[in-house]
């Protein structure tokens, strides 16, 4: 809990965007989301009580997120059309833009660490493939064999793809990215974001998730965004970024900014959500989808768990 003396801090987290509804999902899936997302508000709340930095507490946050097979990032990852699983993840600090970023890893069990590794560790922002996991475990981060992050869900998600006559991807399934977004006592925003991808992604593909300012963004000028959504989109209009420089540079309020950007987002035909928090406390999300796995947690004792739309 948070002392009355540092009662600004804010969490806000997602688990993915997309069609999930009522009738479509068991109350065991439900629920089962439900208690990821208070797992990770649990994890990110305990953090910023104590007086800790928004930078530990989004990579707390997903790396419940990622050891959850509810949510597609680390365990429970989706597949290549190969039979795969190769993950992405970025974290970046509101207060320096420091940032690190990994893209089709295979090995490592929480990815959003490797990521920060690559930010503290390493010269470089984003490593890919091959060199991402040779250089976790250069770094001693704990790694999983392939039955690690597959489920039999996926699995079946793959066939499901693969049986489609033209074998395209679905415009409204769900982005099961996860991501967190936080500002602490201090006043410093961060940003972390994880995920399997696309199922049945070929070619190598790498979505907007580990690139920084399209689905990974935080500057203590503005704010930190997290996005999960139809990655090909969100790159092409730089979401992330485009949402805090309207914050940065035009004075907008965070929800004021996402909106804008989401009309341009929906006239090009994207889908998705993002979450967003800045430096004064003021946290939220938007989305344009039927629903977003969503939480929020404040130092004044907010707490919110939300899936559906109807839900606000």
């Amino acid at each position: 809990m948070s002392s009355p003396a540092d009662p600004n801090w804010t969490l806000v987290i997602h688990g993915g965007a997309g069609s999930m509804a009522r009738d479509h999902m068991s109350q065991a899936e439900d629920a089962g989301a439900r208690a990821g997302l208070s797992a990770a508000l649990d994890a990110g709340a305990a953090i910023l009580g104590d007086g800790g930095s928004a930078l530990d507490a989004v990579e707390a946050a997903v790396k419940v997120l990622e050891d959850d097979p509810h949510f597609n990032a680390g365990r429970g990852s989706v597949f290549t059309y190969e039979g795969a699983n190769e993950m992405d993840a970025a974290i970046m600090n509101g207060m320096d833009r420091a940032a690190g970023a990994v893209a089709r890893t295979t090995a490592t069990r929480n990815p959003i660490s490797l990521a920060r590794r690559v930010m503290t560790d390493s010269p470089h922002v984003l490593l890919g493939s091959e060199g991402a996991d040779l250089f976790s475990r250069e770094q001693g981060l704990e790694q999983a064999d392939p039955a690690w992050f597959a489920t039999p869900e996926r699995l079946r998600q793959l066939e499901e793809l693969k049986r489609r006559p033209d074998g395209a991807f679905d415009i409204a399934m769900k982005y099961g990215t996860v991501g967190a977004v936080a500002c602490d006592s201090q006043g410093h925003v961060a940003a972390a974001t994880s995920t399997g991808g696309l199922t049945g992604k070929r070619w190598g593909r790498v979505g907007d998730t580990p690139l920084i300012g399209a689905g990974t963004y935080a500057d203590d000028r503005s704010c930190a965004v997290s996005a999960t959504g139809a990655g090909e989109y969100f790159i092409r209009i730089g979401i992330a970024h485009e949402i805090a420089a309207r914050v940065r540079l035009a004075g907008e309020a965070p929800a004021v900014a996402t909106q804008a950007v989401f009309a341009e987002l929906a006239a090009m035909g994207g889908v998705g959500g993002v979450i967003t928090a800045a430096p004064g406390g003021e946290g939220g999300w938007h989305f344009n989808t039927a629903a977003m796995y969503r939480g929020m947690a404040k130092g004044d004792g907010t707490r919110r768990i939300a899936i559906y739309g109807d839900e606000g």
